[in-house]
């Protein structure tokens, strides 16, 4: 039995673009890394880049999707919210408040009985005033550790880069990592911490890179300059695929390796998601 896991994240994974971007890219991924556990944010992956609904849920599933984590744009499309109650490899921050709809982390256990934890969490620096992410995840940790979960990847949806290092350092040897996400544009920051915890500040964007965030560039200036609700649009020229893989020894649970990576996808990957 091999002594490391490899665990694959793929980054914010935006409207079409970004999902065919995963269509096109994962198996490769895969292959070159050995991966034996993906995560991937999908809080915008439905089809107008905008919150999931069921649609680019399962197909995050059926292209070898194990956990899909997500973030504040989780809330956009109600029509996901049965589907987060139903399905527990769908999950939403943990630190919002019991009453929403769904689960924030979940345990799944590989082919040779080795259980991986994953926990969502957001940050509240510029965000909405949930409950403390440092305090819930702390509580949420200690659980899962005394269930004998030792693999624990904390997906941190965050503005704030000084809220996101300060949580990368809170949870240093709690963890196996703590990935930080949102705001769409990939860190240089990735590094195995003094206790083992795998850590970048943002793991980046899956989408069309010809755009703000993700979105239509004169649209998003537009609504900038005027500061009125103009409705953008997703952008799809120049796709990559963005994200890190990580190296976790199975009987510690500590990272010995993080690698960061952005892969551009060749040909017109603009097509349909479901």
């Amino acid at each position: 039995m091999d002594d490391n896991l490899k665990i694959l994240y793929i980054a914010d994974i935006v409207g079409v673009p970004g999902c065919n971007a995963v269509s096109s890219e994962i198996n490769k991924l895969k292959e070159i890394y050995d991966v034996d556990f993906t995560i991937a944010n999908g809080e915008n992956s439905k089809k107008n880049g905008k919150g999931m609904d069921p649609k680019s849920a399962d197909f995050l599933f059926r292209m070898g999707i194990d956990v899909i984590t997500t973030g504040n744009h989780i809330w956009n499309s109600m029509k996901i919210y049965d589907e987060l109650d139903r399905n527990q490899r769908i999950l939403r921050p943990i630190n919002y408040p019991a009453e929403c709809p769904g689960h924030g982390s979940c345990v799944v256990k590989l082919s040779d009985d080795i259980p991986v934890g994953v926990i969502n969490l957001q940050g509240r620096a510029f965000m909405y005033t949930i409950d403390c992410p440092f305090h819930v995840s702390e509580k949420e940790i200690e659980r899962l550790h005394d269930d004998g979960v030792k693999i624990i990847v904390v997906d941190f949806h965050a503005e704030a880069t000084a809220e996101k290092v300060a949580m990368g350092y809170f949870l240093n040897g709690k963890v196996s990592a703590v990935i930080g996400s949102h705001t769409h544009v990939q860190t240089a920051d990735e590094k195995i911490l003094s206790s083992g915890t795998a850590y970048i500040t943002d793991a980046g964007m899956t989408g069309a890179f010809d755009s703000i965030i993700g979105m239509q560039i004169d649209q998003s200036i537009k609504r900038f300059i005027t500061q009125l609700p103009v409705i953008t649009k997703v952008a799809k020229n120049d796709c990559k695929i963005c994200g890190v893989v990580i190296t976790v020894d199975k009987m510690s649970g500590r990272s010995i390796d993080i690698e960061r990576y952005q892969i551009s996808v060749k040909g017109d990957k603009n097509g349909t998601n479901n």
